[in-house]
């Protein structure tokens, strides 16, 4: 059949670099233990996650696509051929005929395959929306859910079991559908309850777009959700942002948002992400917020070519409509493969700060861990108090935290001397630091709040000589030479 497109609106898109939360565990640089990966998929598996690509069952006679879509690509999601109203048009009559030739294709070629959608409001039959008994509807949902995720059972990675059944604006509610309208809220859980029993090996997602902004109310309400569906046992796997961004990329907490719900003990997936204009560093420090977050476990962008994209006018995607492929794919590609985009820093990477004019070491004043403590030089030891790694925040600003305390590096003011000291996580600009590299694994330091650099008081040799912020001036005392360690 025809594939018919269900454009989803693109509310309250958010604009800005992304935000790491304080409390996350970092994922290793691959490149420091393998090869750089040549392909999006290979490269997100040195991680143990997939990268994948929506995919329409027309087009799986278009060589240029599964060209592509083969040889990039590690999983595979079907755009439309298991919704409802391909798989069952009419009432008990399932048609799974375009949806096995995507599975079929996902088989031969070694790809995981996400099931979308069990239950959505949107490609509904007029047959199902129409229904207006209860115990009929209920009927219906189950039958459905059994038949077709019981057809593809074994066979599917991640079902998106609900889909975006949150309503858009402040309420923090479920929209009006006729699954609401007709069964209540708890039709959500019984689909989830249904679906488990129809293929227990699947991962069980809830899927839905503009849930990416910590703040935003239709966020908090899948939270509360999700937290209420952990705590009763109710059985839910994993949460689906489905990640529609404008031309400036996730919103400044999109990190946040990731290890918050995946603090309840779900995964979370990047399942439908574009990015308008596909400018490279959106989609960088999108993929890099994901790769932050341990239980962040795969990305899928909806299709292959912008061509293909249900945004084409917006070029949203990692190829362009010959099959090209995008700056925005280059810088992709290197964050997967572990090295941060114009950055000498290596996030997850334990350093010694070594002053370049003193040759002595950045530390927190008497291994100290409290809130508080000052930053000085001192000769190089072992301590712990002189070993720093640097937390992403994106756009080129990093924080900078003391492994022996776990706290990070702020600034006190925005005044010139002001002291350096270490302070619980908030990711405030105060905390935030832009690198200037050098050459050589040398950097200036730089904070974002104050604009002044990280600067070795009156560019003192002495050990216990504090370490502030001044005017920057690229002196060997504001320079720090990067020892890994």
């Amino acid at each position: 059949m025809v594939a018919r497109w269900w454009r989803r609106p693109l509310l309250g898109l958010a604009v800005g670099a992304l935000a790491t939360a304080s409390t996350l565990a970092l994922v290793p640089n691959a490149s420091a233990t393998v090869d750089a990966a040549s392909t999006l998929g290979a490269a997100a598996a040195q991680s143990g996650r997939y990268f994948g690509a929506a995919v329409a069952a027309g087009k799986l006679g278009d060589t240029q696509y599964t060209t592509i879509l083969n040889r990039e690509f590690g999983s595979i999601t079907a755009e439309n051929e298991m919704k409802w109203d391909s798989t069952e048009p009419s009432r008990n009559n399932f048609t799974f005929g375009n949806g096995d030739r995507i599975a079929n294709h996902a088989r031969a070629q070694g790809k995981l395959l996400r099931g979308h959608t069990l239950v959505w409001h949107g490609q509904l039959p007029g047959w199902v929306s129409s229904i207006r008994d209860a115990n009929t509807l209920r009927g219906v949902m189950n039958n459905h859910i059994t038949q077709v995720a019981g057809h593809y059972r074994g066979q599917i990675h991640s079902w998106d079991v609900v889909n975006e059944a949150f309503a858009d604006g402040n309420s923090g509610q479920l929209r009006s559908s006729v699954f609401r309208d007709v069964l209540g809220t708890g039709f959500i859980e019984e689909a989830f309850r249904t679906a488990r029993a129809a293929d227990p090996g699947a991962k069980l997602c809830y899927n839905d777009y503009n849930i990416e902004d910590w703040n935003a109310a239709k966020t908090q309400g899948v939270y509360r959700m999700v937290r209420d569906f952990k705590a009763r046992g109710v059985p839910i796997d994993c949460v689906g942002l489905q990640s529609h961004f404008g031309n400036g990329g996730a919103p400044s907490n999109f990190q946040t948002t990731l290890s918050s719900l995946a603090a309840l003990g779900v995964d979370v997936q990047l399942t439908e992400l574009d990015i308008s204009q596909a400018a490279p560093n959106a989609y960088a420090n999108t993929v890099r917020a994901c790769l932050n977050v341990p239980r962040c476990k795969g990305i899928t962008t909806w299709g292959v070519r912008d061509s293909d994209s249900w945004r084409g006018n917006d070029n949203p995607l990692l190829f362009d409509r010959s099959g090209n492929k995008k700056q925005a794919y280059d810088a992709v590609l290197t964050v997967l493969n572990g090295t941060p985009t114009g950055s000498p820093i290596q996030v997850g990477v334990n350093y010694r700060l070594v002053a370049q004019q003193s040759g002595k070491a950045a530390e927190i004043a008497g291994s100290s861990t409290a809130a508080g403590a000052v930053l000085q030089q001192w000769s190089s030891t072992s301590g712990l108090n002189q070993q720093f790694d640097f937390l992403d925040s994106g756009s080129g600003y990093y924080r900078i935290r003391a492994r022996h305390s776990g706290l990070v590096l702020q600034v006190a003011s925005s005044s010139t001397g002001a002291v350096v000291s270490q302070q619980p996580d908030t990711n405030a600009t105060a905390q935030q630091w832009q690198v200037t590299d050098h050459g050589n694994g040398v950097v200036g330091l730089v904070n974002r709040q104050s604009g002044l650099a990280l600067d070795v008081w009156e560019a003192s040799t002495a050990d216990g000589a504090r370490i502030s912020q001044w005017t920057a001036n690229g002196n060997a005392n504001q320079r720090f030479q990067l020892q890994r360690l």
